[in-house]
């Protein structure tokens, strides 16, 4: 196995991404799972879907030497690897073999294999709506490329891959849990970092300066209580660079309950400049009343509506809570579109009428006087 890069568009966003890619040399077939990164839930996550694809498990893989996996490569050719993978592999019943150092030769089968998935599958750059669902899509086109003529044998490469199949073993029947766990500190706003402090994510000002659990997918961040009850998700970063999350809908929620400390808090400096300068002249009950609104309108379609409804308040010169939640009505209501009315052919065509206020005073009168 081994990793390849590259790049996909998913909701429009453009992402640079990794996609594990495993082969089977004997047959020449291999198969691709694309993520948003590399790091051990992608491997697990990667390796568990293309096992469970085919129906059963190689009884030996060949690695290279990452970090994902390796901690320690020992004199004599031995490895000290991650606990997760040692019980991975266990569980799989997997003889994990790693190649020497430097010597890209040994895997020149997968890495000829991640440029031919590149050229055939992720070029020009996929657009899709689901990651998951295009990764099932990618099983199923590894499959019809299969059904081609091996380039060395009088054979389709799946009629190779059936002896393959005959060298795997039995998927366990026990569900492995891919994810990854630990336990972190929040600050005094109730946020955390991971990988090495350039990805920050947010909890709740409940949470502020408290230990909580942290559950890892490949896509999402679960942040779970003291009873692992989950808190708020987030979807994963990725990269080098600084970066952060924030879910709003736990900070609002909360301070709509003491809105009295939200200026005391430090989240009030969080804020929005617009969302600052839209309850900054408000008093503590309206603040109150501003804040469950917001708290309402993130959860229904996220803050970026309730951000966008603040500012169209602002233009308005609005500076209350109902006029918020009228104005996210107009904007975002889901008012369905009627079709035209059909008009019955023997309704007649009324032309243009002229009134006479006469007619109706006479309407009006009553026992010859006015209906007042």
């Amino acid at each position: 196995m081994d990793f390849g890069a590259a790049d996909f568009y998913e909701n429009g966003r453009r992402i640079s991404g990794k996609y594990l890619e495993v082969s089977f040399p004997y047959s020449n077939k291999g198969y691709l799972q694309l993520f948003y990164g590399e790091n051990m839930e992608c491997l697990l996550e990667g390796l568990d879907s293309i096992f469970r694809h085919i129906g059963g498990v190689p009884d030996e893989l060949w690695f290279d030497n990452t970090k994902t996996i390796v901690t320690k490569v020992i004199r004599g050719g031995k490895r000290r690897t991650t606990e997760r993978f040692e019980r991975f592999a266990q569980h799989y019943r997997i003889h994990a073999v790693f190649m020497n150092p430097g010597e890209g030769h040994e895997k020149g089968n997968v890495e000829n294999k991640v440029g031919y998935h590149r050229r055939n599958f992720l070029v020009p750059i996929p657009q899709f709506q689901s990651l998951a669902d295009f990764n099932q899509k990618l099983l199923y086109l590894c499959n019809r490329d299969a059904e081609r003529e091996h380039y060395r044998h009088n054979e389709t490469i799946q009629d190779r891959f059936v002896k393959d199949l005959k060298h795997c073993h039995k998927l366990p029947e026990i569900f492995f849990d891919l994810s990854g766990s630990r336990s972190v500190t929040t600050n005094n706003w109730g946020k955390f970092t991971l990988h090495n402090g350039m990805h920050e994510y947010s909890v709740s000002p409940k949470y502020a300066n408290t230990g909580v659990h942290l559950k890892m997918t490949s896509s999402f961040i679960i942040v779970l209580d003291e009873n692992l009850r989950e808190i708020v998700r987030h979807r994963r970063l990725y990269g080098d660079t600084k970066q952060q999350s924030m879910d709003w809908f736990p900070y609002l929620r909360q301070l709509s309950i003491r809105p009295r400390a939200l200026k005391y808090s430090g989240i009030y400096e969080l804020m929005p400049p617009d969302m600052k300068q839209f309850i900054g002249g408000l008093s503590n009950a309206e603040t109150g009343k501003v804040l469950k609104v917001l708290a309402e309108l993130t959860d229904r379609t996220g803050f970026d509506s309730a951000l966008y409804t603040v500012r169209e308040a602002l233009g308005y010169g609005a500076a209350d809570a109902e006029s918020l939640r009228n104005l996210y009505r107009r904007i975002y209501a889901d008012v369905p579109e009627l079709p035209p009315m059909s008009i019955d052919a023997q309704i007649p065509e009324v032309g243009q009428m002229q009134s006479n206020l006469g007619d109706y005073d006479a309407c009006l009168m009553k026992g010859g006087v006015a209906n007042a």
